[in-house]
């Protein structure tokens, strides 16, 4: 990435009475354009639609919707503020269901408040937008240190390949699964990258091979059932995914595909790794089991971008996510490093139940 232009897909702009401004994602890689959000409503739906994705952005979504959702209560009536929040968070919470961090950091927020009870609606509305800001900037410094610690398993001339877009869009900035990428093409390794397009919505065409050709690495596209062809081939040495939620044993959810590589990396003998911090993990769920799978709208498949590529009557099964279990993952790369091996009694070592 361009240190001296990071991307940042989502951020505060001004006081409480500011707004938030996105990457509108959906228009990528044709168009970059930046949409102004001000109110809660408007939040839910970039959320909803994916103009901003990706579930540690999705979690700084969720808390800088909270702010804007209780503005405008009456200052001296804290109960009434109370209220407000509960039903903007509980709205919010309905956007989208798997990616853990929303939760987390909806969580967050209420915590805050609860803190700043007694001290009136304007001093907790000030503490609230502190604490989404807050979320934001850890994100960032949690990437970059997942960029560290994963950089050293790329070395010259290897070959990695990823899959959906797990890079800064996805999160404050720098990312998780192309964090790695990133630093390690900044010490000068020469590597390349095998970017999956990633269907039905083709984040990784749209938007990992924008982020990496912008920072000036070296990627090839390639269609989802390419992947088998070319760790056949050898040109494959690791993969590297980002999660949108992982159980205490490591079961990972992530986009759709991401099981189907880890069942063929494992054919092949390649290590399978995965990027995400520590918000990412949802300590009290065992296993995968539990993890909820959003199913997403038919037409995503039936009219791929906007075009029609099926019959309307046509029936379609369409989960955004699937779930890969602990026993195909070499390794997941977190802030505090690396879990190798992935099981119950090292994700514990190395997270416990303390919070992120």
């Amino acid at each position: 990435m361009n240190e001296s232009n990071p991307i940042r897909p989502i951020e505060w702009v001004g006081g409480l009475d500011g707004h938030v401004a996105l990457i509108e994602q959906t228009l990528l890689p044709e168009k970059f354009k930046i949409i102004r959000v001000e109110d809660v409503e408007t939040m839910w739906d970039a959320i909803r639609r994916l103009a901003v994705r990706g579930a540690p952005a999705i979690g700084i979504a969720a808390a800088m919707g909270t702010v804007l959702g209780v503005r405008g209560c009456d200052e001296g009536d804290e109960a009434g503020f109370r209220r407000r929040l509960t039903e903007v968070c509980d709205y919010l919470r309905t956007s989208r269901p798997t990616a853990v961090n929303l939760f987390w950091a909806l969580e967050r927020m209420v915590k805050c408040a609860d803190d700043h009870r007694g001290r009136g609606v304007a001093e907790i509305s000030k503490a609230l937008l502190g604490e989404a800001q807050a979320i934001r900037d850890e994100d960032a410094a949690m990437c970059r240190k997942i960029g560290e610690h994963g950089a050293p398993l790329i070395t010259d001339g290897c070959g990695v390949l990823t899959h959906c877009n797990a890079g800064a869009l996805a999160t404050a900035e720098y990312g998780t699964a192309l964090a790695p990428m990133y630093v390690a093409h900044k010490l000068g390794r020469a590597f390349r990258v095998y970017a999956d397009e990633t269907r039905p919505l083709l984040q990784g065409a749209r938007l990992t091979t924008w982020e990496l050709g912008r920072a000036g690495i070296d990627v090839i596209l390639i269609c989802d059932s390419t992947a088998a062809v070319v760790m056949r081939e050898g040109k494959v040495d690791l993969v590297i995914t980002g999660a949108d939620r992982i159980a205490a044993n490591g079961d990972t959810a992530n986009k759709i595909g991401t099981y189907g590589l880890a069942v063929l990396a494992d054919a092949h003998g390649i290590p399978f790794y995965v990027a995400a911090p520590s918000s990412t993990f949802d300590l009290p769920l065992a296993d995968g089991e539990g993890i909820p799978i959003e199913e997403r709208d038919p037409d995503e498949i039936r009219r791929g971008m906007g075009r029609q590529t099926a019959p309307d009557e046509v029936s379609c099964y369409s989960p955004a996510f699937d779930v890969t279990p602990a026993s195909l993952i070499r390794g997941i790369i977190t802030e505090r490093g690396l879990i190798e091996p992935v099981s119950g009694a090292s994700v514990s070592a190395m997270l416990g139940n303390c919070e992120p």
